[in-house]
């Protein structure tokens, strides 16, 4: 392979964040940990919700879907860097790179235009309280959440494609977890003008765009807030937001902490910042949105118990 072009049919080889055994074996019981929580505290809040008719709103039903966008996200990634830390094989075919690749550009932004769907959730619940139920009918909910999947699909599918315009030379070493955008980039030895292009182009307008109407309707929803005049009513109203504020801080943070900087500088030392993002983010969803919320609490209590809902 060195030397030469990497192409349909080579491999590359995911090395990950340590070449040491001892490291090894640390990181695949805290990968292995992280992943059976994420996908527990996922199913659960799934399971849950789908379980308790009282929960059959937007707010849950945009929630449900974006459990079940994190539980498919870290499937796509962590139980083959599991096999990796255990196994003397690190090699990833191309294929299976490039189908790695897909799923993880994806489900991003899916998790990115659910997000902006429920900020406007929020935005409706909070300031025009009267006209909510007309507002995010059913029939709205599925479109918005169908436009998600189209955009994310689309959005994949175009990234993928022109990364099989791309050759590879030299080293098919990746020092780092997973098939990632900026690291097959790294590795290119013909001309990704076109792809970088089109990386910063798109990522603009299926990233900045839902990140700019969240920062709007926050706006409005701080400013209703501040306008009711009991301590009672605001904290109430907060509270119906505060959840998915945490959530969208800690997905864009984290994300920006890989993604906002020029490719030339990117490097593997960025891999923790993509533990956050990729791993991280997804576990501590499902504790965010039902770490306060009584409805959550109550549905997994009966589900729990075997109890039908009240």
């Amino acid at each position: 392979m060195d030397g030469g072009n990497q192409s349909e049919g080579s491999e590359f080889l995911l090395l990950g964040m340590s070449e040491s055994p001892e490291q090894q074996r640390i990181l695949f019981w805290m990968f292995l940990s992280m992943y059976l929580v994420t996908v527990l505290g996922n199913v659960l809040v799934i399971l849950a919700i789908s379980s308790d008719s009282r929960l059959h709103t937007p707010m849950y039903f945009f929630l449900a879907n974006l459990s079940f966008t994190d539980l498919f996200f870290v499937t796509n990634t962590i139980p083959k860097m599991l096999v990796n830390l255990q196994s003397q094989d690190k090699a990833i075919s191309y294929a299976g790179c490039l189908t790695q690749l897909y799923f993880l550009l994806s489900l991003v932004t899916l998790d990115n235009l659910i997000l902006a769907v429920m900020a406007y959730d929020c935005y409706v619940a909070i300031c025009c309280p009267l006209h909510y139920v007309t507002a995010m009918s059913p029939g709205l909910c599925v479109l918005l959440l169908s436009l998600c999947w189209v955009f994310s699909v689309l959005y994949g599918l175009i990234r993928t494609l022109l990364m099989t315009r791309v050759t590879f030379c030299g080293s098919r070493k990746i020092h780092y977890l997973f098939c990632e955008m900026y690291v097959l980039l790294r590795l290119a030895c013909s001309n990704i003008h076109v792809n970088h292009t089109v990386l910063v182009s798109t990522g603009c307008f299926i990233f900045l765009i839902p990140l700019g109407f969240m920062i709007t309707s926050y706006a409005r929803i701080v400013r209703a807030i501040l306008r009711i005049p009991s301590a009672t009513g605001k904290y109430k109203a907060f509270s119906t937001c505060a959840s998915h504020l945490a959530v969208v801080s800690l997905f864009y943070g984290t994300l920006g902490m890989v993604y906002l900087q020029p490719l030339q500088t990117y490097s593997t030392k960025d891999s923790v910042a993509t533990v956050m993002y990729a791993v991280v983010t997804p576990m501590m969803n499902p504790f965010i949105y039902s770490l306060r919320n009584k409805d959550i609490h109550g549905a997994l209590g009966r589900l729990l118990q075997g109890k039908p809902p009240k």
